[in-house]
């Protein structure tokens, strides 16, 4: 059906020097932001006006003249609204080569005039996938169709049609536009085209992501990785490398929304340190939850509650637990002070005064932590680069794990295991008590965390010596060892954890030489039978939990 007579007539080519002349602009969006300012500037200029269902109402209550797209069409919108821009009156108008002669003819045989300007956005998929926990059905709806077409053919015909796919980007059209009397350049059409096509690539990938997410179990035959960046970086891991941070809208509850309360902008190396402390402060958190319900003497006093995690370089330099942040605090930085000098440092617990006080005279690059007294706010506003933040309490739970090398990506189900079961533990020598079972739990959950080969020496309160990222087992307790000593700290009766098997005894030796009392291990290793005899000939306990935790 042949759209009404006033809607129909092709305007005239009008691409002059570069600069396009706006003369009929299509607008639809879901989030009405700056719109009235927009469409205003727009009337002061002669633009005719387009638009659908929400956002011809809205223009109309603020007294603008606006056109249906059905008027256009001169086809009704159907399905609830799922049919609506998807005619050749609409796409025809802006497809069109303004330079072809056939374009034009074929507009003009079929009465569809030329569009100039598309301002779309899309349909909120993001939120609805999130609010909906459950993917994809019950955010069915809110993966738009119309919305996408149009930006992508307005981008593809920037020669001729300029393209807004966010409010962001109205003012920089806004200024152009009075510049240049009603006109934009081709240098913006074709900037605001790459930003629809990454617009649209984003939304696809959200909505992709979602669907996968919908079988954890499974790896896609695609794999669909994106984000929405959230803020540009001041650099990379080194100066000259330019970065970005990109967030994942289904995973609101990431590092962007944390709140910064004070200090200087937030570095590439301080958010993966920061992912990294959050991620282990948490585990500790789960692993005293769990341990609390086990059986206590009632002379053992207070379960510990708060947990403190110091990461430097994304390596754990040091993790304690307390009855409250300031004691976690203390006996994290007890593990390796060197190391701490300059670390991350995130807790489960509010930080308070005693904190503040505690840590008065240490050097952290981040201090973040789920709450912040009011007290303690005062105090920290006086270190004026000391970044501080307020975290959620839990991080979002990890789907995938990616790792990129040359040519692709290498793509993993994350480790995310619950807290080890004392009854899927297997106690291959000694006795097991409850204070070595809560100790080794505590090393178990923080060896997890550190890079391979790793090895961590603790007791109840936390850490005691962390041996990481070394090329022999043996060398990662050798380090840890070296750790203790340094900062000062006792081995004795402590107890040890490593990430993968003793493939040899000479590390169980080394612990035992130490002043380890009881290990745990995955086992498995073909001399498992060696291992086992190391350790009853030194009066050690020794768990197998059949679990590997690498981290590479």
């Amino acid at each position: 059906m042949r759209a009404m007579s006033e809607e129909a007539e092709p305007t005239a080519a009008h691409v002059e020097g570069g600069a396009l002349r706006i003369r009929r602009a299509l607008l639809s969006v879901s989030d009405k932001t700056g719109l009235l300012d927009l469409t205003r500037a727009l009337v002061r200029h002669g633009v005719a006006l387009i638009s659908t269902g929400g956002t011809a109402t809205a223009l109309r209550a603020a007294g603008l003249a606006v056109s249906d797209v059905a008027t256009v069409t001169g086809f009704p919108e159907m399905l609830g609204g799922r049919v609506k821009t998807l005619h050749p009156h609409i796409f025809g108008g802006i497809l069109a080569r303004r330079n072809q002669p056939g374009d034009l003819a074929a507009l003009a045989e079929h009465g569809i005039g030329q569009i100039d300007l598309v301002v779309v956005n899309l349909y909120p998929f993001e939120q609805a996938a999130v609010s909906a926990r459950r993917l994809p059905e019950d955010a069915l709806e809110q993966i738009d169709i119309g919305g996408p077409s149009l930006l992508r053919a307005a981008a593809k015909n920037f020669a001729g049609v300029a393209v807004l796919c966010e409010p962001t980007g109205y003012a920089d059209f806004l200024d152009e536009l009075e510049r240049l009397g009603g006109a934009v350049s081709l240098r913006l059409r074709r900037s605001l085209a790459g930003q629809a096509f990454a617009h649209t690539s984003a939304y696809d990938l959200n909505v992709a992501s979602a669907f996968g997410s919908a079988a954890p179990e499974a790896l896609p035959d695609a794999m669909t990785l994106g984000g929405r960046k959230r803020m540009s970086l001041r650099y990379g891991e080194n100066p000259h490398q330019p970065a970005a941070f990109y967030a994942d809208p289904l995973a609101p509850r990431g590092l962007a929304a944390a709140k910064v309360l004070q200090g200087k902008a937030l570095s590439f190396n301080n958010l993966l340190d920061l992912d990294g402390a959050w991620r282990l402060a948490a585990e500790i958190g789960h692993t005293l939850e769990a341990l609390k319900t086990s059986p206590r003497r009632k002379e053992e006093g207070a379960e510990p509650s708060a947990a403190c995690a110091i990461v430097k370089h994304a390596t754990p330099c040091g993790v304690g637990v307390g009855e409250d942040s300031s004691t976690a605090y203390e006996r994290a930085r007890a593990t390796d002070p060197v190391s701490a000098f300059g670390g991350v440092c995130v807790l489960t617990g509010a930080i308070d005064e005693d904190l503040v006080g505690a840590a008065a005279e240490h050097f952290l690059e981040v201090l973040a932590a789920p709450a912040i007294e009011d007290a303690a706010r005062e105090v920290l506003a006086r270190k004026k680069n000391l970044r501080v933040l307020e975290l959620p309490r839990e991080p979002p739970e990890p789907q995938w794990d990616a790792k990129r090398v040359a040519g692709g990506l290498l793509v993993q189900a994350a480790d995310a295991l619950p807290v080890l079961e004392r009854s899927d533990a297997s106690v291959v020598t000694g006795e097991l008590t409850d204070d070595l079972w809560r100790a080794l739990l505590l090393a178990w959950a923080v060896v997890k965390h550190v890079k391979s080969n790793a090895i961590v020496f603790g007791d109840r309160g936390g850490t005691l010596g962390i041996g990481a990222g070394q090329m022999s087992r043996v060398d990662a307790v050798d380090l840890a060892v070296r750790k203790a000593g340094a900062a000062g700290l006792n081995l004795a009766g402590s107890v040890v954890a490593s990430d993968a098997f003793f493939p040899f005894r000479d590390g169980l030796d080394r612990a035992a030489e130490a002043g380890a009392i009881a290990a745990i291990h995955p086992g498995g290793s073909v001399r498992d039978a060696e291992v086992i005899a190391a350790a009853r000939e030194h009066g050690m306990t020794l768990v197998h939990t059949g679990v590997r935790h690498f981290r590479h």
